[in-house]
């Protein structure tokens, strides 16, 4: 009963690790490569973090946000066109984050406090901001050359004396302070636990076993991109939001506020929680995130047009159903998402290492997402038929 209840609990993480593992076979060990190890999080830092903020929209009720790839599009656009006129990375970059806040303020607005449904309401934001930017950029394809703002978002941390061979030490260095935190953390907040009497999910054992697959990946992860070229600069922007966004859903009143909402919105209201003030958190955020994800998106790239971020959004809302939010709403985590991001990056990378053209990556895409949302909406009517 034990195993059974440890692979429920971690069934996405073993479903990470058996699909990379599956992967690695089929391509002979290429996607074992440093290089392809380190871009597995850098070609979807746009995913990771936009997947933050949709989960919370899908929090409130099972509601998305179709406008997001057309944020992206806008956002891209409005800062490409401000490094080609010579203005310094350092205020563009926080011109567009407060243009993606505005957005967000916009549509949160309208969800939050008119009522309009928000399928509506990003439908119509998707078309808008798609063709404002290309509006702004006429419609052209703008090269970025602003070697500032590529470090901001694409630069790699070297070390002086650590990191000047071919082994950026710094890296794995980092990676075993992490996998030491990691442990202490997940270990102290279970001691805290037994200290107030609360019944613990799983056993020592299933604890232990846990902690050393993580931290196993952690290292594993930091010793590949060591012999790459270090951490990036782009890892820890998806970190600090990660971060951010996990410390918001899991210890603060307001991410508790999201799930209740979700879980019952007239209820929740009831209760004395600001419902319309969640709804507009909810899209406000997700926007920003869009912004954010839009500037990771330009550097990386390196230059902007109109179709930039088109299908962004069907990226960031599988995540979220693959890494198990509910399509009703009220359940769902950050590391979920997350995972989610990541198993569709490994598929993708996956996917192209082998030769497999893009019209069946979509296909492939569609199936997995189809039954991520079978097996939740199954369980879920399971469950609510065995408390019958």
């Amino acid at each position: 009963m034990e195993i059974k209840t440890v692979i429920k609990k971690n069934s996405l993480l073993i479903s990470l690790i058996i699909l990379f593992c599956f992967f690695s076979l089929i391509t002979g060990g290429r996607m074992l490569a440093p290089q392809n190890i380190s871009n597995l999080i850098l070609q979807n830092s746009y995913v990771l973090i936009m997947a933050c903020g949709m989960l919370l929209c899908i929090l409130t009720g099972g509601n998305v946000d179709l406008s997001v790839g057309a944020v992206v599009c806008l956002v891209a656009a409005a800062a490409a066109k401000l490094l080609e006129k010579g203005a310094s990375s350092f205020a563009v970059i926080p011109l567009c984050l407060l243009l993606s806040l505005i957005i967000g303020a916009w549509q949160g607005f309208w969800i939050g406090y008119i009522g309009i449904p928000s399928f509506i309401c990003t439908l119509a934001g998707m078309f808008m901001f798609r063709g404002f930017g290309r509006e702004i950029i006429e419609s052209q394809t703008v090269l970025i050359n602003n070697r500032e703002f590529f470090d901001i978002f694409t630069a790699y941390i070297s070390v002086p004396g650590i990191d000047s061979g071919d082994v950026k030490w710094s890296a794995f260095i980092t990676g075993v302070i992490l996998s030491f935190l990691v442990a202490a953390c997940i270990l102290y907040y279970r001691l805290m636990k037994i200290r107030k009497g609360y019944e613990q999910p799983n056993s020592l054992k299933a604890g232990i076993a846990k902690v050393i697959a993580v931290d196993a990946i952690i290292l594993a992860y930091s010793w590949k991109i060591a012999h790459f070229r270090g951490i990036s600069v782009m890892l820890l922007w998806v970190v600090v939001v990660v971060g951010f966004y996990y410390y918001l859903t899991t210890k603060s009143l307001t991410g508790r506020h999201f799930y209740a909402v979700g879980g019952n919105a007239r209820t929740a209201e009831l209760s004395g929680i600001n419902t319309k003030k969640i709804y507009f958190l909810a899209y406000t955020s997700m926007a920003f995130l869009a912004g954010l994800s839009s500037l990771t998106v330009a550097a990386r790239v390196g230059s902007v047009n109109g179709d930039l971020g088109n299908s962004f959004e069907m990226d960031a809302i599988g995540a979220c159903f693959i890494g198990g939010a509910s399509a009703y709403g009220g359940s769902g985590s950050i590391f979920g998402a997350v995972a989610g991001a990541l198993l569709l990056g490994i598929i993708n990378q996956g996917m192209s290492i082998i030769g497999i053209g893009n019209n069946w990556q979509f296909v492939i895409k569609g199936v997995i997402l189809m039954f991520a949302v079978i097996i939740e909406s199954v369980g879920s009517q399971w469950g609510r038929f065995q408390c019958r």
